[in-house]
């Protein structure tokens, strides 16, 4: 029996560029479908399943980031944003509506792939439900497979990636956690990539955990190595 192929939907305004990565994608035996608008793109995800969305930021009519923050009202699904735009503000706003990575334009297709396939290993492994069911720091309850966690029985909102980044920690409680290693690991990016991504997500984690962020008391800071999840 042969293996499933995994589906990928392109999202980008540009033919040529819709074009390409179509012709990649298909050599690297996904199943791909392209659209050139959010609309488009929004209404073929709630009607069929995709493993991955390649989004693209800048877009006539409603642009990646509106198209993401629908698209997380209703699905989970992995999603890689392609933008020209890598200031560290632009990068946030796309991890804060929900994208699992992103590719700077211009890119070369080897990243497309080792970005694709880090991130569909990492959502293989988050539905692992091995590892932990329900993990406990104190009033702090992560619940491995529903993807979710509580304060004091109260709904933390995480997106996506934040849940991943707790649960990384979670597994490897009060053990300091290099942030190359989170770098790698949560987001598939090696060091040189982008060294603020982890400060970023540590302190928007922060601002959902702590009862003071500016002097966190769960997710707290080793000197000179990088973060753990207290005990």
């Amino acid at each position: 029996m042969s293996a499933v192929r995994l589906r990928i939907l392109i999202v980008d305004d540009e033919k040529l560029m819709r074009d390409l990565m179509s012709m990649s994608l298909l050599r690297l035996n996904y199943v791909v479908e392209a659209v050139a608008d959010g609309h488009s793109a929004l209404q073929l995800l709630e009607n069929e399943h995709f493993d991955l969305v390649m989004l693209d930021v800048v877009m006539a009519g409603i642009d990646g980031f509106a198209v993401l923050a629908q698209l997380r009202t209703f699905s989970d699904v992995p999603v890689i944003m392609l933008t020209a735009m890598n200031r560290p503000d632009d990068v946030v706003r796309g991890f804060e509506s929900g994208a699992d990575n992103y590719i700077t334009k211009p890119f070369n297709f080897r990243e497309v792939e080792a970005r694709i396939g880090a991130v569909l290993r990492r959502a293989t492994h988050l539905l692992d439900g091995s590892s932990f069911e329900v993990a406990e720091f104190g009033d702090l309850r992560i619940h491995n497979i529903d993807q979710r966690a509580e304060i004091g029985g109260r709904p933390i909102d995480l997106t996506p990636n934040e849940f991943i980044l707790l649960r990384y920690l979670a597994l490897r409680a009060d053990q300091p956690v290099s942030k190359e290693e989170l770098l790698q690991e949560v987001w598939g990016y090696d060091e040189s990539d982008s060294a603020n991504i982890v400060e970023l997500a540590i302190r928007r984690l922060r601002t959902k955990l702590e009862d003071d962020p500016a002097h966190p008391k769960r997710l707290v800071t080793v000197r000179g190595v990088g973060y753990k999840l207290a005990l």
